[in-house]
């Protein structure tokens, strides 16, 4: 199969990244990996020509993984999908919910499940992936026993669904960046961009205010700025940023140039397109 046509993603068949894959790409094949570094390598070694990682999630916060992984991964981020995250109770054929006892799912998936796990007396039981665990209960084929997945694990794996839409939270969506070999710049004015970058700055008093105040000076939006620790030094940390603009933009690029009088080792991992999700999502929470 012509690697132009795959797309990789980090875990089992029917993982949440796996759906996001299929919606965000839906005529690509998509290609399970072990690791995000798996991920990563299966597009530079052109065994698939895209990656879909999750970044954030409205819930569980950064995928910290992959901000150590994206500076140095060798890919271009050249757009981003949000998936919202509908966590399914999967049972083998002929199970109930008077029958399962237990409940296997990541950690972060019976975490954002606590309630319905609670009301069903269920033994929560930590797994490293979810899809992974709706396999491991397929093969198990007990009525005793249950995983918390997506709808296209139970269709993959051959489980029922026993009750539908159990997370907590009715925001709970992640944020995914694609990611591929080259850079893909949208052409200047045709849509809301987004470019992302890192950078770090000198150790001197007020150098991250003034690193930032190109950013204020020229009316850019920034939506997302962290830091976390590089090379397991105390004083050495990097700052991930993503911010609304375009670099050929005179606004965007008046900024990053007085950022790089200010920091160092500014390096843009990529300029894309905004999903239209960000601002209905920033719509409606102006309504609420």
């Amino acid at each position: 199969m012509p690697t132009t046509n795959i797309i990789a993603f980090q875990g089992f068949p029917g993982a949440y990244s796996d759906l996001a894959c299929r919606n965000a790409r839906p005529t690509m094949t998509t290609m399970p990996c072990a690791t995000f570094e798996d991920a990563f390598a299966a597009v530079r070694e052109d065994r698939a020509s895209l990656a879909m990682i999750p970044v954030e999630n409205s819930i569980a916060g950064r995928v910290a993984d992959n901000h150590y992984l994206l500076p140095d991964g060798g890919l271009h981020i050249i757009g981003e999908h949000f998936q919202r995250v509908n966590h399914q109770l999967l049972a083998p054929k002929g199970a109930t919910l008077d029958s399962i006892q237990t409940v296997r799912s990541h950690i972060q998936a019976l975490s954002q499940c606590q309630t319905a796990i609670r009301s069903l007396g269920l033994q929560p039981i930590n797994h490293a992936d979810t899809a992974g665990a709706a396999k491991e209960i397929a093969a198990m084929n007990d009525p005793r026993h249950a995983a918390i997945a997506s709808s296209l694990a139970a269709e993959i794996y051959g489980l029922d669904i026993l009750k539908s839409g159990i997370e907590d939270a009715a925001h709970n969506t992640t944020r995914f960046l694609i990611l591929a070999r080259e850079p893909k710049l949208p052409a200047l004015g045709s849509c809301k961009t987004i470019t992302t970058f890192v950078f770090r700055v000198r150790s001197v008093p007020a150098a991250l205010y003034k690193a930032l105040g190109g950013f204020a000076t020229n009316g850019i939006n920034m939506t997302k700025l962290e830091s976390y620790m590089v090379g397991g030094h105390f004083t050495q940390t990097q700052f991930y940023a993503d911010v609304e603009g375009h670099p050929d933009e005179r606004p965007l690029r008046l900024a990053l140039e007085e950022l790089d009088f200010f920091a160092r080792e500014v390096k843009i991992l990529g300029v894309y397109p905004a999903n239209p999700f960000r601002y209905q999502e920033s719509q409606r929470v102006g309504e609420d």
